[in-house]
């Protein structure tokens, strides 16, 4: 039986033929610079827009051009596709959009049927969708992959990964590369085995799977102990990024599970809190490099990485949760840098690589110790920007500390596994976030903007020199980017949970952010 509805269906405005969205425009996004065609708006994962006409000079005019009411609660994490004058986005507990972006009409609404008993870590989130030929794609609570008509609504094909009644979820958006739909699993906080997945567009069959936790024979698999492996984690739950020329997908990882206890998986726990690079036609792992060997403070590399080319190196740079700043080779995986960010009191030493080092103060214990940054990360999940013209990656960095502690936990199916438990650390307050500008050339800080309390929100670059970003207390905000200065912010009334984009049409530029259960566009005065 078809367990979905395609609540509302209304064709596009007479005389609006939407193009195809094939995979050559997807490697030619910069030519596109009035759409924004995957979550973070090119294969580079820059979350840069070319568009220059709001700029530091007319920012300040900035008003909002319309609203749309999700009517769904929870956390807001999308950041929606615009493509040829359509927005494409979801909304929590797995409802679709697609929305007329000239008036934020709907053209066509979907809520999908979830089951009961669904057991999503951090809420009945999703953060986006792909979409290749006339089909967007979105993964789902309850474990699936589906496709859906972009004209329509209606679903196309519907494909079952994984028993979600494990703990297993997808809550990210996916990548479109080639013929192919990639996803990642969340569910790390549930003792999964995580894994990637490759799926045909046309008919939805699996065409590869790579398992982040290695079974017996593969190497890595002597990187935990004993069965540990089976109840591995290492979830990848954030949208990587693909290198066309190499034909590779840049992906990063979770924590090993339990996340805060390592009694009974030791080892360096491979291939957790990793960046991995694999070939987009087969999921063969070329190379990897894990950040924090045998996790002990829920430290996922999730984060969005970002591919830089620089004085002939090709580059990839992350802002890593656990507070330092890596930029790696992307052809070797060899790391050329890590600094921190912000405070971190973990590590204070470094391997012969360069790889920072635990210390013997930071692993928990049963009465509990302060560790920096605390288990939400020096960031998290919210997407960072680079932008070309002032050289800079920009991130939405959080100073809290943490109590650490541990205690045996045994593992259940289905059931939370965490093995640990932790609590703000009272000497370290008040809590409090920022935007940080980072010179991925030294690791160095430029600038930083102060939020009031950490921020969730991502950040967004574009070409008229503007940093925009989100904060807890509901602020939109429009930086200098070369200074970090305030220009201008509006109050959307609610905390803002998702990163930002931008797009063009009829010659006019938007930028749109999700704040609360609503999406808002802004523009120009006429």
């Amino acid at each position: 039986m078809n367990r979905f509805l395609a609540i509302l269906s209304i064709y596009f405005l007479a005389g609006h033929l939407q193009a195809q969205v094939t995979f050559t425009r997807l490697l030619n996004s910069a030519k596109e610079p009035q759409n924004w065609l995957t979550y973070s708006g090119d294969y580079a994962g820059l979350r840069f827009s070319r568009l220059d006409q709001i700029n530091t000079g007319n920012v300040q005019s900035l008003v909002a051009k319309w609203v749309f009411q999700s009517a769904a609660a929870g956390k807001f994490e999308t950041t929606p596709l615009a493509v040829d004058g359509v927005l494409y986005g979801t909304a929590p507990d797995n409802r679709a959009f697609a929305l007329d972006a000239r008036t934020g009409r709907p053209i066509w609404l979907y809520q999908r049927q979830l089951p009961s008993d669904i057991r999503p870590c951090c809420g009945r989130v999703n953060r986006g969708l792909a979409i290749l030929g006339g089909k967007v794609f979105m993964g789902t609570l309850d474990a699936h992959v589906i496709a859906l008509d972009t004209e329509t609504g209606n679903v196309i094909w519907d494909v079952p990964s994984v028993d979600y009644t494990q703990g297993y979820s997808f809550t990210l958006a996916p990548l479109a590369v080639k013929n192919l739909i990639m996803v990642g699993a969340s569910g790390g906080e549930y003792g999964i085995r995580g894994f990637i997945d490759a799926y045909d567009a046309e008919s939805g069959q699996r065409k590869w799977r790579f398992y982040t936790v290695p079974g017996p024979g593969e190497p890595g698999n002597d990187t935990w102990e004993g069965d540990s492996w089976k109840i591995g984690g290492a979830p990848a739950w954030i949208t990587g990024v693909y290198d066309p020329v190499s034909n590779q997908l840049f992906w990063p990882t979770g924590n090993p599970s339990p996340s805060n206890r390592g009694a009974g998986r030791a080892g360096s726990n491979l291939y957790s809190n990793s960046l991995l690079a694999l070939n987009a036609d087969t999921g063969k792992l070329n190379w990897y490099f894990q950040f924090t060997k045998h996790d002990e403070h829920d430290w996922d590399a999730t984060q969005v990485p970002i591919m830089i080319d620089s004085g002939g190196k090709h580059l990839i740079a992350q802002a890593n949760r656990n507070g330092f700043f890596y930029v790696l080779d992307r052809t070797t995986g060899k790391l050329l840098s890590a600094t921190p960010y912000g405070k971190v009191t973990w590590s204070d030493s470094k391997d012969a690589e360069g790889r920072p080092v635990a210390n013997k103060e930071s692993s928990p214990t049963l009465e509990g110790r302060v560790v920096c940054p605390g288990a939400l990360g020096k960031t998290n999940w919210m997407s960072p920007t680079f932008s070309p013209r002032t050289g800079l990656f920009y991130v939405g960095a959080r100073e809290q500390c943490d109590i650490f502690s541990t205690a045996p936990q045994p593992y259940e199916a289905g059931h939370a596994y965490y093995g640990s438990a932790y609590f703000p650390a009272d000497e370290t307050e008040p809590y409090w976030g920022a935007v940080r500008a980072i010179d991925p050339s030294n690791g160095q800080m430029k600038w930083e903007f102060r939020h009031v309390s950490p921020s969730w929100s991502g950040v967004l670059s574009t070409a008229g020199g503007l940093v925009f970003t989100g904060d807890a207390e509901g602020n939109f905000t429009a930086l200098d980017a070369a200074s970090g200065k305030a220009l201008w912010h509006f109050q959307t009334g609610a905390a803002v949970y998702a990163s930002p984009m931008a797009f063009a049409l009829d010659g006019k530029e938007y930028v749109a952010i999700a704040a609360g259960n609503s999406l808002y566009v802004f523009g120009l005065p006429k």
